[in-house]
């Protein structure tokens, strides 16, 4: 969509750029703001894959709402998609419009061997 990377490693720290929920077609998925979450959660695990990290090294997530009336159902989805015990800190803020028209973003920052 944009001149960035998926995501960027310096060291043992993985920085993912922001996702929505496209799939591998590049077409925007998910009727509600909690199907986004699944799909972009999906993402998130690719990206760190290929980088050769995984959900449990995530050290914060921040995630941006077109409507912060759907943290409740996002915050689900999103705890729904880490493996147990995987909390990491997190940031959420209403953005008002996200590209595409997204409803959700979320951007992952990992740290491997913490």
């Amino acid at each position: 969509m944009g001149p960035y990377s998926p995501a960027m490693v310096a060291g043992d720290t993985c920085y993912a750029s922001g996702q929505i929920a496209l799939d591998q077609t590049g077409s925007l998925v998910g009727d509600d703001a909690a199907g986004q979450t699944v799909q972009i959660m999906s993402n998130i695990g690719a990206v760190l894959s290929a980088a050769g990290f995984r959900f449990e090294d995530l050290v914060l997530a921040t995630i941006l709402l077109a409507d912060i009336a759907d943290f409740a159902s996002v915050n689900g989805a999103y705890a729904a998609a880490l493996p147990e015990g995987v909390r990491p800190a997190r940031v959420t803020y209403q953005a008002g419009a996200l590209p595409l028209g997204a409803l959700v973003e979320i951007q992952a920052t990992a740290v491997r061997a913490r």
